[in-house]
């Protein structure tokens, strides 16, 4: 066991090499080449339609500095990218039609993907913002069916079907049915075009709106679909139960790699959808780290942050949307930023590809809502993590390892930091206080078997 514990993390320590794809039991991602891959996102919607090359590469590379892994952007932007050029002055087409590309706006992207290859990150790109499909609320206008959308697909397939630094995500914030209006025919479409155009190397994940679930609901036996994710959001207050999504995919077969693509946004305003008037104030850093490290401790393969100055790269040329605070160049240096960073480093500090979520080790002390803790052990029971939204004494349930001793550390999300270690006797169950207690103060318990071969939490 040793030595399998010694082999796995020379195999995290290895660079990453390949297009990425689901783990070997199907829950988590990996390179190609088997290196564990974590999906930590960000959302830069507008990206290619509101920057220069110039400011797009101070993005990236503030981007890359903190350990994000995947960009999030839209060929096909959500505010008038059909109507209102880049900031080059190009169209994404002639006369609105898919079928009649603009080279020159396509250029622009090539570069930007290459950019971000060059800082080691992925671009998840989505092909078309939703409202080109249906707009049911948003700009338009409405230019897909189910023919161009398989063209449109084939189409960009083929022209990144060589670059290993795309991952794709089709939907747009949408939901795949809405109702009675069936929308999966035409991304099915356009997902198989791109697969066909790329000869089946790409990995394929569906963007859906915020308060629909996840897209197993609609789209888990889908054969194109790679990925299942989720949208916690901003219009359901604090403490979405995202966790609940993610622990239902965990179980669905055939397993499938699950996120929240986009949980709150640092900086955005807690009042919901359509008012989001800044009356009850804003999402900041805690409500960030509360959603995203229950979703990733609850079974996801990764997590998207977003900022809500950032997605739309709000300037003093641009038009608010929905009363951001501070500028984008502001906003990519805020705390929640950094700290998903500290989550990223966390978790491939141990062996992270079999990861377990296991609730039951939490014996006594789980709360609700605000409060509510998640947990996970890996599957050879080496070692577990349980996140503690607010600092409070809990009681765990260690018979999962079976050395006489445990190392136990105290990782701070909020510094990246973690305790010394402290060797302790291993009893069936245990009292654990953090260092500090109450609401704010999150923590993360680390329980080790004695003379598992890991370094501290979060060092890699």
């Amino acid at each position: 066991m040793l030595l399998l514990s010694q082999l796995l993390l020379q195999a995290q320590a290895k660079k990453g090499t390949g297009l990425i794809q689901g783990s070997s039991n199907g829950h988590y991602l990996q390179y190609g080449n088997g290196v564990p891959f974590f999906w930590l996102g960000d959302t830069a919607w507008e990206l290619f339609h509101r920057l220069t090359l110039q400011e797009i590469d101070h993005y990236l590379t503030n981007r890359s500095a903190k350990g994000f892994t995947v960009i999030q952007a839209v060929v096909l932007a959500e505010y008038d990218g059909l109507r209102k050029p880049n900031q080059y002055g190009d169209l994404p087409f002639r006369d609105l039609d898919p079928t009649k590309p603009n080279e020159k706006y396509f250029a622009f992207i090539d570069t930007v993907i290459k950019m971000a290859a060059a800082k080691n990150l992925i671009i998840g790109l989505l092909p078309t913002w939703g409202d080109k499909v249906f707009v049911s609320w948003g700009i338009g206008p409405e230019i897909f069916d189910s023919t161009n959308a398989y063209a449109f697909g084939l189409w960009l397939g083929k022209r990144y079907a060589n670059t290993t630094n795309i991952a794709w995500i089709v939907g747009g914030d949408r939901p795949p049915v809405q109702d009675s209006l069936d929308f999966r025919p035409v991304w099915r479409n356009m997902a198989n075009g791109i697969l066909k155009g790329t000869a089946g190397r790409a990995f394929i994940a569906y963007h859906i709106s915020g308060g629909s679930g996840s897209t197993s609901r609609h789209l888990h036996n889908e054969p194109w679909l790679h990925m299942n994710m989720m949208q916690s959001g901003h219009g359901g207050g604090h403490d979405v139960p995202v966790w609940d999504d993610i622990h239902r995919d965990y179980g669905l077969q055939p397993a499938k790699p699950t996120l929240d693509a986009e949980p709150n946004y640092e900086d955005h305003p807690v009042n919901p959808w359509p008012k989001w008037d800044t009356a009850s104030g804003y999402f900041r850093d805690y409500d960030v780290r509360k959603q995203c490290y229950r979703s990733v401790f609850g079974g996801a393969a990764g997590v998207t942050y977003g900022h809500h100055a950032v997605w739309q790269f709000y300037s003093a040329r641009e038009e608010k949307i929905n009363h951001p605070d501070r500028y984008w160049t502001a906003a990519i240096n805020r705390p929640g930023a950094v700290q998903v960073g500290y989550l990223k480093n966390l978790i491939l500090s141990r062996p992270s590809l079999h990861r377990v979520p296991d609730s039951t080790l939490i014996v006594s002390g789980q709360g609700h809502g605000a409060g509510h803790i998640e947990a996970f052990r890996d599957s050879a029971n080496r070692y577990a993590m349980i996140y503690l939204p607010r600092g409070k004494t809990i009681g765990v349930n260690t018979g999962f390892i079976k050395t006489p001793q445990l190392m136990v550390w105290w990782f701070n999300p909020r510094t990246g930091v973690a305790n010394k270690g402290d060797l302790k006797k291993r009893l069936p169950v245990m009292t654990f206080t953090p260092p500090t207690v109450g609401a704010g103060k999150d923590w993360v318990l680390v329980i080790d078997a004695a003379g598992a071969p890991f370094g501290a939490p979060g060092k890699r």
